[in-house]
């Protein structure tokens, strides 16, 4: 698979329903947590998609067994035996620096190489290390890697540089079976830190203030084996519903957890689109041509999220007037730029954090290549309006993060091939 392609034709309405699955960035997380439990966890509903893969293989490496059962997987950290990550499955995924605080906090040593994933920009996790140093955990290099030592860290109040989600998310997880009251300020409030705690909350631990800026742990003796099942992914429901508003028709998104999606939301209604909400189930529908957004501008949650810049670039193509998009967050983050002049866009890059995009009607197709996984995902759905064939090649990185992509947009009606 790893050589395939999406060809993609154009012109076609999406109209149908569609279950999102569950998050990426909410089952990577918790998975790791698993290893924190003394007894057996059941993740229910996870993603198929190749992070998950590679987090089983991580994990199973730690001797942690782990065992799926059509999109279920029972984790048993018990005989979990090795503190040291794997460098090359390190190397294969940036979510691999979850497993930070957890491995840890289970062995008090750990050693882990700099983690992989898209080269969208500078992701360092200074932030992740020096919060752990103040805890009290000793940090040396190693050639390529770090090792960790905490057993002479203590509980205290820490303020973060940056809100940083990875960071926040080793530090709960460290946190968790430290003994005394851990405080994390300036920490990140993306709904998957809310259901990492929540997850590791029903497990035994002590977590207070998840979803605000103020963390407080209180450190626990004994995690429990539990059941659990993560959200749904924010993002995957964003880009269908950015699928719909470049393509046109009516679709209806189960599991679409419209509440961590109020940006977007709010962008898409402003521009023309009808959005219903009913509980979790998005309903999304534009029959005539949308008018520009002006500007937008990414940043941490609750703002406009990085993770659907792309997508928001391409929905700009095809709108009246332009469109300024300015990113915050990674300075990498207009690959996807020179990949869609390809196909014909009209776009100028003001700097490497801004760009303008001129509204047009249709691409004329072409050959690109996904070079990280949202602007992958991105080409696809400019692919969704190409007057010709468009062939989306170097997918895998499309894989990462969404269950099928193909799967989904031609159970809407979408004309897409792998191949």
């Amino acid at each position: 698979m790893k050589n395939s392609k999406f060809v993609v034709r154009g012109g076609n309405e999406l109209n149908g329903e569609i279950t999102i699955q569950a998050s990426k960035n909410a089952t990577l997380p918790i998975m790791s947590a698993a290893l924190l439990a003394d007894g057996s966890i059941k993740l229910k509903n996870c993603p198929n998609i190749s992070d998950v893969a590679n987090m089983v293989k991580i994990l199973k490496s730690l001797n942690v067994k782990v065992k799926k059962i059509k999109n279920n997987y029972i984790i048993n950290p018990q005989n979990a035996s090795n503190s040291q990550i794997d460098c090359e499955l390190a190397k294969s995924m940036r979510s691999s620096i979850f497993l930070l605080g957890s491995t840890l906090s289970k062995f008090k040593t750990t050693t882990i190489s700099m983690p992989g994933g898209c080269k969208i920009g500078a992701r360092p996790i200074d932030i992740s290390v020096n919060s752990l140093k103040k805890l009290g955990v000793k940090v040396v290099p190693q050639g390529d890697c770090l090792f960790f030592d905490a057993t002479k860290a203590k509980a205290k109040k820490i303020k973060l540089r940056l809100p940083s989600v990875s960071a926040t998310e080793n530090l709960i997880q460290f946190a968790c079976k430290l003994k005394g009251k851990t405080v994390i300020k300036n920490c990140a409030r993306e709904p998957e830190v809310v259901d990492l705690c929540n997850f590791l909350n029903l497990m035994g631990a002590k977590i207070f203030g998840a979803g605000t800026s103020k963390i407080t742990i209180i450190g626990v003796d004994k995690l429990v084996g539990v059941e659990y099942q993560p959200i749904g992914d924010r993002i995957v429901a964003g880009t269908i519903m950015i699928a719909v508003a470049i393509c046109g028709g009516e679709v209806v998104l189960k599991n679409g957890v419209p509440y961590q999606n109020k940006k977007l939301i709010k962008i898409l209604s402003s521009m023309g689109c009808k959005i219903n909400i009913k509980n979790d189930i998005i309903t999304i529908s534009r029959q005539n041509k949308l008018s520009s957004a002006k500007l937008i501008s990414t940043g941490c949650y609750p703002s406009f999220p990085t993770d659907l810049q792309s997508q928001m670039l391409v929905l700009s193509l095809f709108v009246e007037g332009k469109t300024r998009i300015v990113e915050t967050v990674f300075e990498n983050r207009f690959l996807i730029v020179g990949e869609l002049k390809k196909l014909g866009a009209r776009i100028k890059t003001l700097n490497n954090r801004e760009v303008e995009i001129e509204g047009m009607q249709f691409l004329k197709g072409g050959e690109v290549l996904a070079q990280d996984l949202r602007g992958g995902a991105s080409l696809v759905l400019a692919g969704l309006m190409g007057k010709a064939a468009t062939i989306v090649s170097n997918i895998a990185c499309i894989d990462r993060g969404y269950d099928s992509l193909e799967k989904m947009l031609s159970r809407l009606g979408a004309d897409i091939k792998r191949q």
